[in-house]
């Protein structure tokens, strides 16, 4: 067996399940479960009409690189969102939903033969990044979310020593659990620490089109136009049709950015089998060339957020994050293993302890005494959970 898969760490909700097991949720109402962050928006019907219209491309081999059609959409809709161009023979390449990607990426440019060979992630994160990291040879450092900064990575806390040894850094924005954008300035600085040490950034973007306010999150790749790196140098993007089109068993998403890397990629993908099917790039063509159902599952989100937070503000530290489907809310006592299972136990509302989203470092686990709770459901029911998590933390404090 791989003796790397000895240094992996149990996913957040198989150590949810360890923790609640026994417990019994109060069987008087109906279960809630804002604990996982898998959308429940209807998908779009354009998506399933395509589906439907290309059955007999399944009789056809895909190529890895993708269907030109599907490159030029991806890089169309950049060109879009983003104002930047993009080269869409080499500076795109479909993948299996971010997840996959974000996985097999630190497999590519990872070279374990050096000496510390290191991979930052932000902390609290999402564990495909140090799973990666683990089965490529490395070894994880971690940024801290800053409460003072809305909970954006404070990148200071890591030492001149380890950016040295840094060979791939993990940026998520907007973030997963906070929902922390990150500004033009904070670019600026990983793009002048990448050019120093010589490290890949890989920017995790899958929350990009749910956002509450006017003006769009900043991409990496739009920060780096900005800045004049339209070479993209170091630099590859991830984003995904999961959360912007409801359509997470579909499995799509592209990466876009630096060609030298993507050619690398393209050559792992060519002997990893990740090649996505005609059937699914067709319909990708379709989601990615409509903006109407993005705007109306946004409009979905912003409705829910509104009405949730302020009643959970009127218990909890909690406030409306910069984009995203989470609530990053501190709970009182500080326990955020034992709040979720009172919660759970009490009021049958799952939510999940944010110390299992996080790892100790710099002496604290950023995410201890809070919880994320992924305002996925339909309206009624976020409300309808909202009110029991208020009773629930009332009767904390008579």
């Amino acid at each position: 067996m791989n003796p790397l898969l000895a240094r992996l760490n149990p996913y957040p909700f198989e150590r949810w399940r360890e923790l609640t097991r026994g417990l019994v949720p109060n069987p008087a109402l109906r279960s809630i479960n804002l604990g996982i962050g898998e959308p429940k928006h209807p998908a779009p019907a354009l998506l399933e009409e395509a589906l439907v219209a290309n059955l007999k491309s399944l009789a056809a081999y895909p190529a890895t690189a993708g269907e030109p059609a599907l490159r030029e959409a991806c890089a169309a809709w950049l060109g879009r969102r983003y104002g930047i161009t993009v080269d869409a023979a080499s500076q795109v390449l479909p993948v299996l939903g971010s997840r996959e990607a974000l996985f097999s990426f630190a497999q590519t440019v990872i070279d374990p033969t050096r000496e510390s060979a290191t991979v930052v992630c932000p902390n609290p994160f999402y564990q495909i990044y140090e799973g990666a990291a683990l089965l490529a040879g490395a070894r994880t450092a971690f940024a801290p979310s800053d409460p003072a900064r809305n909970f954006a990575a404070d990148w200071s806390a890591i030492d001149d020593a380890t950016w040295a040894t840094t060979q791939l850094l993990y940026v998520c924005s907007p973030g997963n659990p906070t929902g922390a954008v990150m500004p033009l300035d904070e670019w600026a600085r990983l793009f002048e620490l990448s050019d120093r040490h010589g490290f890949v950034i890989a920017s995790d973007e899958c929350y990009s089109e749910i956002y509450f306010r006017d003006e769009a999150p900043l991409g990496g790749l739009e920060a780096a136009a900005k800045l004049g790196r339209s070479d993209f140098r170091n630099l590859v993007a991830f984003t995904s049709l999961s959360k912007r089109s409801n359509v997470p068993g579909l499995r799509s998403g592209f990466v876009a950015g630096d060609a030298a890397l993507l050619k690398a990629f393209l050559l792992y993908r060519t002997y990893h089998g990740s090649a996505m099917s005609p059937l699914v790039q067709r319909a990708s063509v379709a989601a990615w060339n409509d903006e109407a159902h993005v705007v109306a599952n946004r409009e979905a989100y912003r409705q829910k957020f509104a009405a949730v937070t302020p009643r959970l503000a009127g218990v909890l530290d909690v406030a409306l994050p910069d984009a995203g489907f989470y609530l990053w809310a501190a709970v009182p006592g500080g326990n955020d293993v034992a709040y979720a299972q009172g919660l759970l136990a009490q009021y049958n509302v799952t939510v999940l302890p944010g110390s299992l989203l996080a790892r100790s470092a710099q002496g604290r686990n950023p995410g201890a005494g809070r919880v994320r709770m992924a305002l996925v459901a339909p309206l009624e029911e976020c409300l309808e959970a909202a009110d029991r998590i208020v009773s629930y933390t009332e009767s904390l404090t008579r």
